[in-house]
């Protein structure tokens, strides 16, 4: 899968170190992996969630959020942004 863009995980990691290897985990994966469906995808990362069009990551034993668009059919993965549990939960990302 492509993803756009690591820079947000560089951003967020300089702020947060502690999801750094957890972030750089998930990027591995992703990026070596063409998944072609949600289902697939559970399979890597089980805690994956289907929200409000976006599919939203548990990262560091559920301490942040990382917030993706993925498109399977042209192997894309946008990275809308990462929060911490208690700004997810305030629902402004959705906005």
């Amino acid at each position: 899968m492509h993803i756009i863009t690591r820079k947000r995980i560089k951003d967020f990691t300089r702020t947060y170190p502690d999801s750094k290897t957890s972030l750089d985990n998930w990027y591995q994966i992703v990026k070596r992996t063409n998944y072609n469906s949600l289902a697939e995808l559970k399979q890597h990362f089980s805690s994956a969630d289907y929200v409000d069009g976006f599919i939203v990551f548990n990262i560091s034993g559920n301490k942040y959020r990382l917030i993706t668009a993925i498109h399977f059919n042209r192997k894309k993965v946008y990275i809308r942004g990462i929060l911490t549990h208690k700004e997810y939960d305030k629902n402004k990302w959705k906005r």
